[in-house]
């Protein structure tokens, strides 16, 4: 079993501050806190007890903007930078490395750091108090099949949060908070397998839930099993946009001198992914830009692509293609309108072609759940309840892998965006009182 996520020190609030729960998430965030009538999630943006993990340093107004805020900003053409799924930089090389902003260059665990604030300031102007003390959600993997950089992962987190202002940090696996507010509401004993499948990362867990035990402190001998893979719905994003989306662009198209050659690839794996579109607004990526332009037998498609980096408007694109992606859970075809890739252009997406495009990923998630399984030593028949939770959960696909992978359990459906944050709140109560 994956190790358990250790805490440096007890979160238990102390007497000069209260505890917070904070679900940093790779596309959404939550904080909330632990009340006498129960777990309570804070609005952060106007009602919404929701925030995209998004900021927006905008060099227009001189501020800096976060979630919905940040984003009809960028959308709206003020001058500035975006960035989005900070969450994906944690345990890789970027956390050290700097972005420029404006006329300065600034750090991205920096930026991680300033939402993290942000997230702690509307929590304790929610609860009314000061917090010392955080719970964070991590997944159970932060990287796959890399121990050493899993852990530089959660040290990174805990210092940025440290550095945010609280004093004592506590971590809980997402699933097992997920467990946590599905079990507030039920009536008898069920084994449940958890499957938080987020933005980011698809984490499992098997845990026997009952209300006679869901206040206690100590759950250990009620966790079976944890498993995880880094696969969420930034990596479908990515799937739709290089295979339907990218290939207006250029991606895939051939060498104009060498025409069994393909442009090279990685400047469309990075505008396809969400924290590394800002890493192409450089020098570098324009010369490339002007090179493959000339090469391409397709130079209009290649033009495209230019205009795309050189407007900025990879985080729009990356958006719009989000958006595509929700449509299809309920659409076999959506019509994708880019007028700021090219004049008129219009993508027709295909639900079938999406599906056969991220099967690898899917069936990653279902070897997860099936790794769980024999982790637990328990067959897929006794599992009474799937508990889905997380936005990937929605993609019909994932869903019917996940109900395939154990055929005779309930589906249960969670808030996708607000199970963990209920769960890491009432965690962070059993804590404060524990």
């Amino acid at each position: 079993m994956p190790r358990r996520p250790r805490p440096t020190r007890s979160a238990r609030a102390s007497a000069g501050g209260a505890i917070v729960a904070i679900d940093f998430g790779t596309s959404n965030s939550t904080a909330g806190y632990p009340s006498a009538a129960g777990p309570v999630l804070v609005p952060l943006e106007a009602d919404h007890a929701t925030i995209p993990s998004a900021i927006f340093f905008n060099t227009e107004d001189e501020c800096i903007q976060f979630g919905r805020s940040a984003i009809e900003s960028y959308t709206q053409h003020y001058e500035g930078r975006l960035l989005r799924a900070l969450k994906s930089v944690l345990g890789s090389a970027l956390i050290e490395e700097t972005t420029p902003v404006g006329n300065q260059r600034i750090a991205f665990k920096d930026i991680i750091g300033l939402f993290l604030r942000h997230l702690k300031a509307r929590a304790e102007a929610g609860m009314g108090a000061a917090a010392e003390a955080v719970v964070l959600g991590r997944p159970v993997h932060f990287v796959d099949d890399d121990d050493a950089r899993d852990r530089a992962a959660q040290d990174q987190l805990e210092a940025i949060a440290r550095e945010a202002g609280f004093k004592q940090v506590d971590f809980q696996y997402e699933p097992i908070a997920a467990a946590l507010d599905y079990e507030a509401g039920i009536d008898a004993e069920e084994l449940a397998l958890i499957a938080d499948l987020g933005g980011g990362t698809a984490d499992i867990s098997i845990v026997r839930v009952s209300p006679a035990r869901h206040l206690k402190a100590d759950r250990k001998a009620d966790v079976l099993a944890n498993a995880g893979v880094h696969i969420g719905g930034t990596d479908y994003d990515k799937r739709l946009s290089l295979d339907q989306v990218m290939p207006h662009l250029g991606y895939r198209s051939h060498h104009r001198l060498h025409p069994d050659r393909e442009l090279p690839a990685p400047v469309y794996f990075d505008l396809a992914t969400w924290h590394r579109i800002v890493l192409l607004n450089d020098n570098r990526t324009a010369s490339l830009l002007k090179e493959l332009h000339h090469v391409a037998a397709q130079p209009a498609l290649v033009h495209r692509l230019a205009r795309v980096i050189r407007e900025r408007t990879g985080h729009q694109l990356a958006g719009d293609v989000e958006t595509a992606k929700i449509a299809l859970s309920d659409a076999a075809n959506v019509a994708l309108a880019l007028p700021y890739v090219d004049d008129g252009l219009v993508v027709e997406l295909s639900r079938a072609a999406f599906e056969r495009a991220t099967g690898a990923e899917t069936e990653k998630i279902a070897a997860s759940i099936h790794a769980c399984l024999n982790q637990a030593g328990v067959p897929a028949t006794a599992i009474t309840t799937l508990f889905l939770t997380g936005g990937t959960s929605a993609i019909p696909s994932v869903r019917a892998a996940c109900r395939a992978s154990v055929p005779n359990a309930r589906l249960v459906e969670g808030d996708r965006f607000g199970s963990v944050g209920l769960g890491l709140t009432i965690h962070a109560g059993v804590r404060a009182h524990g």
